[in-house]
Formats: C-alpha cells, structure tokens, sequence
C-alpha cells in the first residue's frame, strides 16, 4: 500500500509542481498586461511544457543531472536573498505583534485553529519530498551513509532559509486583502510588485521562483520514475515486466520515465475539462505522500515497540530513534487528517476537496488488484535480501 500512495504521490506531484509554475507565468502576464484574461488551456499548456522540459533533460541530459543540481543549489540559496532584501528594504512593515501573533481567519472556519490547521496545508508542501534523495539510491556511491547525511543536511539548510522566508513574508504584507484581491492569481506576485514599484523587478523576483520550480519538477520527474521502476522490479505494479525493462544502451529506465510523461500530460489535460478535478489530484498528492510517511514510520516504530531487530543499517539515529519516530507521527497524523479539509466554508460542489474521494478509490483499487492476485506475484525488498543473504551462507 505505502508504494502505491508513494508512486500516486510523486507522480501527481510532477504536475502539481508544473501547474504552480505555470499559473505563475499566467500572473506575471497579467501583471503586465491588464487587458489580459487567463484561459484554462493557457495554463494546460504550460503545464505540458514544464513537463516536456524536465523529461527531456532527464532523457537526453542524464549524465550532467548532478553537475546542474550545483548551480540550482547555489540559485535556491542566492535567490533567496535577492527576494527578501528587496522586500525588506522597500516594503513597508508591520509591526511585531501584528506580524506574529494576528491570525486572519479568511476560510470562514468557525475557530481560528481550524483556520490556522487549513491553511497551513498550502505550505505543507514545501516540507515533503525529502525521501526524494531515498529512490536515487542505487545510483548513488555510498548511498547507505550519504543520502541520510544528504536529507539531513537538506531539511537543516531549507528550514533556515524557509524560516527566513516566512518572517519577512509576516513583516512585509501590510494590506493583506489587497494582496488576495490580486489580479495576478498570486499574492507575493503583488507583495513584489508594490515593493519594487517596477514590473521588470517583480519579473525577475518572479523568474528565480519559477526556474526553481521547472528544475524541482526536473529532479521529481528522476524520483518519481525510479520510484515506480524499483516497485515494478519487485511487482508491485500492473505491467510491471514493461516499466521495469531499461533498454540497451540506456542507463536510465526510459520506459518508466515515458509512463510518468504520459501521465502527466494526462493529468494536465484534465484541466480543460475542470480546473475542481485537477485541484483534487494535486492535493491527493500531499495525502498520499504523507500517509505513505505515516505508514512506513509506524511500521518501523511498531518493531521498536515489539523490541524487533531492525534491518542492519550503516546510518542509525540511535537512542533518539523512537522519539524521532513518535515526533515524526505526532506531526504528519494531524496534518493527514485536515489535507482532507475544504479551504474554506461554506462548501459547494466547487469548493468540495474532492481528495477523500480520490484517495479512497486509489486504496480500494490497490487492495483488490493486491487481493486478486497482486499477492501471488509481489516479491517484498525484505524478501529479496533475506535471499541474498541466504545465498552469501
């Protein structure tokens, strides 16, 4: 079950990634041009771009993935900082308390936790995708210590610069409903705006946002085609003898990255048809992942409990194992629960967060393609080492 949420998540994430990027070039045309009135299909078609582009590099520019993460990372860091001086700089500012400790409750929720939980979700998504690293492993030289130092170090670095981020959002959005009333679709598209005075500054601000984006949908397109490549090699999917196969001459598995292209392409078409499905697989991809997360924690926590040896490891947490698990569930639990919530009140069929739907359809199929036969066929990791091991005796 934890490798078909994770394998619905990332895919869908791919086009949730495209989406924002492209709906964000939508508002800086509108920022430029007022006359200009956003069509469904201007952002389905920049949707498939996006897409287009990160298959591609991951096609035909494979090998250089890894030297290009070094100027991205040098970009997400320097880019930061040439975001949040300007605001600081020239915006105005609220003062402490208002920055702090006032919480608008737009959603027309009845409490303001409620509010607060809801609204949390739409940043929640900053904070996933870690594992990332996790389904490159077997390209990875000393993966088994690397990539735990490697999300470490990557969840330590972004928390500090999303904390500073977040403090110079509170302290610079002084007209908050100006902001959302935005004809860009996009408030800090308006937070730079006014700040800057200039729509060729807001422009630039816009595009170290939206090239960050395109090469996050670049290393998730890598992810999310491993992902679905490791699961078939153990036949967790249907067909999964075709997207496992990787061609001569290929060192990547091409037919799994055509699947998650394909896929994609679908999934943003759905767009011209209603804008209220695409949502609801965007924010089936937070739900996914995070239940994919609660389900391999708990397990790993459930043998802590039973006092189970777990799998050797070159990497452990140690004594401060269990209490990172406990911490871990106690976080991602609330926050499974409210992705299911609708944004705001009251609900109609347009505001519905029709995820629930989708996520239930997603593990019914899952259980009975498992039950009718998935069972006989899917050969676990666990399985496969054991074996191994076995074999090595």
């Amino acid at each position: 079950m934890a490798g078909w949420l994770l394998a619905i998540g990332w895919q869908g994430s791919i086009v949730g990634l495209s989406f924002v990027a492209g709906t964000i070039v939508q508002g800086l045309i509108a920022l430029h041009d007022p006359t200009y009135e956003p069509q469904q299909w201007h952002g389905t078609l920049l949707v498939i771009a996006a897409v287009t582009i990160a298959i591609s590099v991951n096609v035909f520019l494979s090998k250089t993935l890894p030297m290009a993460e070094i100027p991205i990372l040098i970009l997400h860091v320097l880019g930061l900082f040439a975001i949040i001086i300007p605001l600081l700089v020239k915006a105005p500012k609220n003062d402490a308390r208002t920055a702090l400790l006032t919480v608008t409750n737009s959603g027309g929720w009845q409490t303001t936790g409620t509010s607060f939980m809801v609204g949390l979700l739409s940043a929640l998504s900053s904070m996933m995708g870690f594992d990332c690293a996790v389904h490159m492993s077997e390209e990875v030289k000393n993966a088994s210590q690397t990539l735990p130092k490697a999300i470490l170090w990557g969840a330590g670095l972004n928390a500090i610069l999303g904390y500073l981020c977040v403090f110079t959002l509170c302290f610079t959005m002084t007209d908050i409903p100006r902001l959302l009333d935005s004809a860009t679709g996009f408030p800090f598209l308006q937070l730079f705006s006014d700040a800057t005075g200039s729509n060729a500054g807001t422009a630039v601000m816009a595009a170290i946002v939206i090239v960050t984006l395109i090469m996050a949908v670049v290393s998730e397109v890598a992810t999310a085609s491993r992902q679905i490549w490791a699961f078939s090699r153990d036949d967790g999917l249907p067909f999964s003898k075709f997207l496992r196969r990787v061609r001569p001459g290929w060192n990547i598995p091409l037919n799994a990255l055509w699947i998650s292209f394909a896929f994609g392409i679908i999934i943003a078409l759905i767009n011209l048809g209603s804008s209220v499905a695409l949502n609801a697989i965007v924010s089936l991809t937070i739900s996914a992942l995070l239940s994919s997360y609660i389900l391999s924690i708990g397990c790993i926590l459930s043998k802590r409990l039973r006092g189970e040896a777990l799998p050797l490891s070159r990497f452990s947490l140690g004594k401060y194992g269990m209490a990172t698990n406990i911490i871990a569930l106690m976080f991602l639990i609330p926050f499974f629960i409210f992705c299911f919530f609708p944004t705001a009140r009251p609900v109609d069929r347009e505001t519905m967060n029709w995820n629930i739907a989708m996520f239930g359809g997603i593990t019914i199929f899952a259980t009975v393609w498992y039950l009718l036969g998935g069972k006989e066929i899917y050969r676990p990791p666990v399985l496969i080492q054991n074996r191994a091991l076995q074999d090595e005796e």
